[in-house]
């Protein structure tokens, strides 16, 4: 009898596990064990690392999904024998020598950079103002002043972090692209898209689509389990 395929889940910068928390339910509820990554955004190969930890507690195939920059981590990470499909939620897909900084600039800012706050030593956090108008511009208000109090500061060290192997271009891949993204430019979430072959999904959502509509984001993930189950 086929093994279920466990979902692993990586969250974004400036953020934690919790991102997934009304995506995970509706997972579990389908039938599947799922495994929220929590990661120390402080490098590349530092989230790729807590991502294997959690990939090598697995037995049988694996669904690796990332939100945000979370999209670069398993995008290396994927490469595990054990990853049979990627879902992109909102994120980075790198290929092999590149790295984010450089795919940013293809495209004008999105209004969030101009509101992240350095702290004089390359910690890198988003305003408050930047969390209330352009992360979570589909999430009330006061949910969005939560996450800009509990944001990791995330290292300006990363946006140079290069990506070694990319896995989509090994494995079939699924990208959910948020149409009214205000922190990563939706042309170049597209880009990506088309770049992998994706199946891909376009919702009228924010960033943070996998809090503002997660069933819709559960239901590309399932897609992808059921695919290589």
């Amino acid at each position: 009898m086929a093994i279920s395929p466990t979902i692993v889940l990586v969250h974004g910068a400036w953020a934690d596990g919790s991102s997934w928390q009304r995506v995970i339910p509706i997972l579990l509820e389908a039938g599947h064990r799922v495994i929220a990554v929590q990661n120390p955004t402080q490098s590349l190969a530092g989230d790729v690392a807590a991502t294997q930890q959690a990939l090598d507690s697995v037995e049988g195939p694996v669904v690796l999904v990332g939100h945000s920059w979370g999209g670069a981590v398993i995008t290396e990470a994927g490469n595990d024998a054990k990853v049979k499909a990627l879902v992109y939620v909102a994120a980075f897909a790198p290929a092999a020598g590149e790295a984010l900084g450089p795919l940013v600039g293809k495209y004008p800012n999105p209004p969030a950079l101009g509101k992240i706050q350095d702290d004089g030593k390359g910690n890198l956090t988003l305003s408050a103002e930047g969390w209330i108008e352009d992360v979570a511009n589909d999430l009330p208000e006061a949910e969005a002043r939560v996450l800009a109090v509990v944001q990791p500061p995330l290292p300006s060290s990363t946006f140079g972090d290069v990506i070694g192997q990319a896995a989509w271009e090994t494995r079939p891949s699924w990208y959910l692209v948020s149409t009214q993204d205000r922190v990563v430019s939706v042309e170049l979430e597209r880009e990506f898209a088309a770049r992998m072959k994706a199946t891909t999904t376009e919702l009228a959502a924010g960033h943070l689509s996998l809090l503002s509509q997660p069933q819709a984001v559960a239901s590309v993930i399932l897609e992808a389990a059921a695919a290589i189950a």
